[in-house]
């Protein structure tokens, strides 16, 4: 049975890649610290034989016993409001986790997948993205030290490559939505669902004309296991090119939901990215993949699993607390 290290495995995407893997015959080691991940997304896993967690902060020397045939680096905050609120964390674990664990990779012989970011891209001036686009980012920006983070993981994870010779691949991730995100994890899908199952007005940040795209879970987990046994080593953008205005988007929960909330304007944040559609071409042409799941089927899941939280859930301050992980 071959084994694989998913950090990261108590988030939203990394407890779906442990599903996916248990379900493909993997040992499965999830490692995360809890920082924006919840026991409750791998809960299910922790009596299955072929499942093992350590709570282990990545930017910390790693130690895994065991042999390793792969490790996917997913651990990271990955909402604004997360990495706004703990910007040097968010740094460190693009650099000094990413380093940890292309070193620990070396040291197993594994091949070593990274969870890269289509804001790697920035507010682009490219539409839609493909790979060879280099992007538009503020370094020095508040969301800087998200973007900055993916695009050092990126530089290092090819250094390692081609230095080393180490078997990397890099996907470049966008909006991805489906049951375990965080209802107040401060983006668009929960936002606006929480806000609607509130009974409160949807608040869209700017004119509402800037454009997403969303991609269901299961599509962007089936995405990123046939990246992992590609033998491609440059990134890969993985999302579903189907492109929506959020003021269309927020109309579409409004149905969706069957309230009859109203849209409310707020300033957008600085750096926000007006335009947001990934280039699948590659994927398409390398993986034979593509997104399965409409919006309309991937939407009315996410619902029905907001819907089933507690009313304690639905009503609970609206950010984690941060202040037992952060080391001064």
């Amino acid at each position: 049975m071959e084994k694989v290290l998913i950090t990261g495995a108590a988030g939203f995407l990394g407890s779906h890649l442990c599903d996916k893997f248990i379900n493909e015959g993997f040992h499965v080691i999830g490692m995360d610290n809890f920082i924006t991940g919840d026991i409750k997304n791998i809960s299910h896993l922790l009596d299955n034989p072929n499942f093992k967690f350590i709570e282990h902060d990545v930017t910390e020397f790693i130690k895994i016993d065991e042999d390793l045939d792969y490790i996917l680096h997913f651990a990271s905050p990955a909402s604004p409001i997360d990495y706004l609120k703990i910007p040097i964390q968010t740094l460190k674990v693009g650099s000094l986790g990413t380093h940890n664990l292309l070193g620990l990779a070396k040291a197993k012989n594994a091949r070593i997948l990274i969870a890269s970011t289509s804001e790697v891209y920035g507010d682009p001036l490219v539409h839609p993205q493909t790979e060879e686009y280099y992007g538009n980012v503020n370094t020095i920006g508040p969301r800087g030290v998200y973007d900055e983070a993916k695009r050092f993981q990126e530089s290092i994870t090819m250094a390692y490559h081609r230095f080393h010779g180490l078997e990397t691949r890099i996907v470049r991730i966008f909006n991805t939505y489906g049951p375990r995100m965080r209802l107040n994890d401060g983006r668009v899908i929960p936002a606006f669902m929480g806000q609607a199952l509130r009974g409160e007005d949807l608040t869209i940040f700017g004119d509402g004309l800037q454009t997403r795209s969303f991609c269901y879970v299961t599509d962007q987990v089936d995405g990123i296991y046939s990246l992992l046994f590609s033998d491609y080593s440059n990134p890969v953008n993985i999302g579903n090119p189907h492109e929506i205005t959020i003021k269309d988007f927020a109309e579409e929960i409004i149905k969706l939901t069957g309230t009859n909330q109203k849209l409310v304007y707020k300033e957008l944040p600085k750096d926000d990215p007006l335009q947001r559609q990934p280039d699948i071409s590659l994927a398409k042409k390398l993986l034979n993949w593509e997104p399965k799941v409409g919006r309309q089927e991937g939407m009315l899941k996410t619902f029905n699993y907001f819907k089933d939280l507690t009313e304690e859930e639905l009503y609970k301050s609206e950010h984690k607390d941060f202040s037992k992980h952060i080391r001064k």
